[in-house]
């Protein structure tokens, strides 16, 4: 078989790959080594900024599968019958650290997924957790800062974390599970995904309920203790990578089965929370999970930064029949997930493999750095035009509806919402098992004992106050660990 000739990127076949030109042998490099320029330049070249957040991930392809009928929720198209499939990408991630970081840290995991429809691209962008820390987009910079490094020293800092939470009672539901050890999961194919926002499904009768997307692993549910999570950060920082292309590579294909939780507006009117608050559940008695199919993982991407690194989501690609809340979280990563790809990758990170739609795609964005014109080529970039044959379909208008209100102001987002304990503390007394709760408290009092500095007893105190606000036996095992005296103030602050 004929070998293949090394060429540079113009195509023309080059044979001085491992030696520089110079100056007689020991003499000093030409400037007109042009091979030795091009690939010095590709290789300084060769990262992109890293994400801000989600930076440490694992990708893999792989299909989804509809086995139980939703179409009177949804009109969809991939959820138009039963046995209708398509292919998906998934990504996982840790969120706070860099793309260097291990992977086994305490931290809520990314659960992205992309689903290839014949009527687009359809992304969900959810965390393995149901709910998040805060419910207003605009407190998200602020949070990720306290999640990612001092200023000054560049290191993480549990003063500053638990200073940020214990001034955000609404973060407490998430901090339990965070502090629980569902906060370091056994690699990514033994843990749950979740929609985490409110979701909309409108039907082919032009009729609309609210819903929440579930995965549910059928590998079980497996995760680190605190210890074993930070034995493995120094052992193998790479090992949920590892074991999801371990699996993939041997056969054991993973997979999730899909739910979704269904809400009429009805309902929602009278909920008794917030239905599109990101801090709360739905309970199942309530609202059962309704199945709908099976996610499959069977194909390692075959190079890790083409696919995985360059791979974007945003909460924005929806396909008729499937919209999005006034989730206020939502809302802002509605525009903030698809400018941070136009930074990050660029403004055609939508032509890459990993990002393309595999159907049609007609419309009149042209041009802009890597501009891949295969698709349109010298077809007009305006519209309406006389010389093409692209026209909108009605049958795709958007869902009209009236808002509840017309007033416009800056509402604070806890008025009359700011039950932040009763399902925090659920989740300890119901969810938890005995054990659970141990690990809980070991773990909220191991990260707790970093907070340093003159504040460290005003921000123990604050926290403690929400701990006994959730429940009384959670705030007196912190605060007895903590060697931290009950005055009467906080007993009553539990109340």
């Amino acid at each position: 078989m004929d070998s293949k000739k090394l060429t540079l990127s113009n195509g023309a076949p080059y044979f001085e790959h491992q030696d520089s030109q110079t100056v007689g042998p020991r003499g000093p490099v030409l400037l007109q080594d042009f091979i030795l320029q091009e690939n010095l330049a590709h290789f300084v070249r060769e990262r992109i900024p890293e994400r801000i957040v989600h930076a440490k991930g694992s990708g893999a392809y792989g299909t989804f599968t509809v086995t139980h009928d939703i179409s009177q929720y949804t009109k969809a198209k991939l959820f138009s019958k039963v046995g209708n499939s398509c292919r998906m990408f998934a990504r996982f991630s840790t969120v706070g650290g860099e793309k260097g970081s291990a992977d086994t840290a305490r931290d809520p995991r990314g659960f992205a997924l992309k689903f290839y429809t014949e009527d687009g691209n359809w992304d969900l962008v959810g965390n393995n957790t149901p709910v998040f820390f805060i419910k207003d987009a605009k407190k998200f910079p602020d949070f990720i800062h306290t999640q990612k490094r001092v200023p000054k020293t560049n290191l993480k800092s549990a003063t500053m974390m638990w200073d940020f939470w214990s001034h955000n009672p609404e973060s407490l539901h998430q901090v339990l599970i965070l502090m629980s050890d569902r906060g370091t999961p056994h690699g990514y194919r033994h843990m749950h995904g979740f929609g985490s926002h409110t979701f909309a499904m409108i039907n082919a009768q032009n009729e609309r309920v609210w819903v929440k997307f579930h995965f549910k692993t059928k590998q079980g549910i497996k995760n680190f203790t605190d210890a074993e999570a930070v034995q493995m950060a120094g052992e193998n920082p790479d090992f949920a990578q590892e074991d999801l292309c371990n699996a993939i590579e041997n056969g054991d294909f993973p997979k999730w089965t899909m739910y979704i939780q269904v809400m009429t507006e009805e309902q929602a009117k009278d909920f008794r929370w917030n239905p599109f608050d990101v801090t709360k559940v739905w309970f199942h008695d309530d609202y059962p999970m309704i199945e709908v199919g099976e996610m499959e993982l069977n194909e390692v991407p075959v190079n890790y930064f083409a696919h995985v690194e360059q791979s974007t989501f945003s909460p924005s690609s929806l396909v008729n029949g499937i919209s999005f809340s006034p989730d206020k979280m939502l809302q802002g990563r509605l525009f903030s997930y698809p400018d941070a790809h136009r930074y990050r990758v660029g403004v055609n990170a939508h032509q890459l493999e990993v990002n393309r739609c595999p159907f049609a795609v007609n419309n009149y964005q042209r041009d802009g750095f890597m501009a891949d014109s295969s698709d349109y080529q010298d077809k007009p970039n305006y519209y309406p035009n006389s010389f093409d044959d692209v026209k909108p379909d009605p049958a795709y208008k958007n869902y009209e509806y009236e808002l509840d209100s017309a007033h416009v102001a800056n509402y604070n987002r806890n008025e009359n919402d700011d039950d932040h304990y009763t399902q925090p503390g659920l989740l300890y007394t119901k969810s938890m098992t005995s054990e659970d709760r141990e690990h809980l408290i070991s773990n909220i009092i191991g990260s707790m004992k970093g907070i340093t500095g003159p504040k460290r007893d005003e921000i123990i105190n604050r926290q403690l106050c929400h701990f006994f606000r959730a429940n009384i036996e959670l705030g007196m095992k912190v605060a007895s660990q903590l060697n931290i005296n009950i005055d009467a103030n906080m007993m009553n602050h539990s109340k």
